[in-house]
């Protein structure tokens, strides 16, 4: 693919959705769980995905049940990034409902004040921000051999990109999402809307496998009518709970997708909640970029969006799989 042409590609054949080739004869079952399962068995260190950096800009915070574990994360008074367990240790408040305040987070039952450090019962958890995300260590959670830092993909330099990160919620285990993401197969037809003209070129196991566990897609994006954004990409699952999409050729290349499941605990009827964080963080070489950058507060919504509605979709799918899952009926 030439990088320099217009990245707007005019198909010439729209094939009608119930025409295009079926799919389901390649996406094997074997495959997608084989993949799931090494992605399983990779290291985590314990890190956890909470939300997105630029939530703390400022007095902002982040507060979230992972894995049952309240968790806060804030800047402290030093500008440095500091979290810890999300229930006060005088009498419990929920310190997500709490404001911070010049890099204090002030319990709004009774004042206790917190600025990072230990006090008063209340212990610091290690936590770390990207540029992008911000992860929280939970060792007791995890049970692996710590990591001094999370599995943070390759990715272009946040300052030169557009970056956006989506949040949803799903009834279903963080292994039903990478199975969704595993299995690039349903996209042109599940995602009409977006996708079109997919090919998976090459999975694991396949005759061009080189052994990087990957696979390997030709798609386009839809844009409008005819219109189309044809690229190469590559899925792979660098740790237990993420699944990254990196462009490879077309127009974007060194562009990625990440998708990543939290853990969340259970609802009231006992069933699992997991949260699917997806970072997009886009790069491109071509003059214009700059100006896309530039207006990224437009543009970052109209992101979101996208996200969203894929997710709609495909936390359908996940949730669907977890249902048959825990009823003993899913295939195979």
């Amino acid at each position: 693919m030439n990088r320099r042409r217009l990245p707007l590609s005019l198909r010439r054949h729209a094939v009608p959705w119930e025409r295009q080739r079926p799919t389901w004869r390649e996406a094997r079952p074997a495959v997608i769980a084989g993949a799931l399962k090494r992605a399983q068995t990779r290291p985590s260190g314990n890190w956890y995905v909470v939300g997105a950096s630029r939530a703390l800009r400022g007095d902002g915070k982040l507060a979230r049940t992972v894995a049952d574990q309240e968790v806060v994360v804030w800047r402290g008074p030093d500008g440095r990034l500091v979290g810890g367990p999300g229930i006060c240790p005088h009498l419990g408040a929920p310190l997500r409902d709490s404001p911070v305040r010049c890099g204090t987070l002030v319990c709004h039952w009774h004042g206790l004040a917190l600025d990072g450090g230990a006090y008063a019962g209340w212990s610091p958890l290690p936590v770390h921000d990207d540029g992008v995300l911000v992860w929280v260590r939970l060792d007791t959670v995890g049970g692996e051999e710590p990591l001094a830092a999370p599995v943070v993909p390759r990715r272009p330099e946040p300052a030169r990109a557009l970056t956006a990160v989506y949040t949803g919620v799903g009834v279903c285990d963080p292994e039903d999402v990478l199975a969704n993401r595993l299995d690039p197969w349903h996209g042109a037809w599940f995602h009409p809307y977006s996708f079109v003209d997919l090919t998976v070129v090459d999975a694991p196991g396949g005759a061009a496998d080189d052994g990087a566990d990957a696979f390997t897609v030709d798609l386009s994006f839809k844009v409008a009518g005819r219109l189309v954004v044809p690229v190469r990409a590559v899925f792979t699952a660098p740790e237990p709970r993420t699944v990254v999409m990196h462009i490879t050729e077309g127009e974007g290349v060194g562009s990625v997708v990440e998708t990543h499941a939290t853990p969340l605990g259970t609802d009231g009827s006992g069933r699992p909640r997991t949260a699917v964080v997806e970072a997009v963080v886009a790069a491109s070489d071509r003059p214009g970029f700059a100006v896309a950058r530039r207006a990224a507060p437009l543009l970052r919504p109209l992101v979101r969006a996208a996200a969203g509605r894929l997710w709609r979709d495909d936390l359908a799918y996940a949730e669907r799989r977890r249902h048959l899952r825990s009823t003993g009926r899913f295939p195979g």
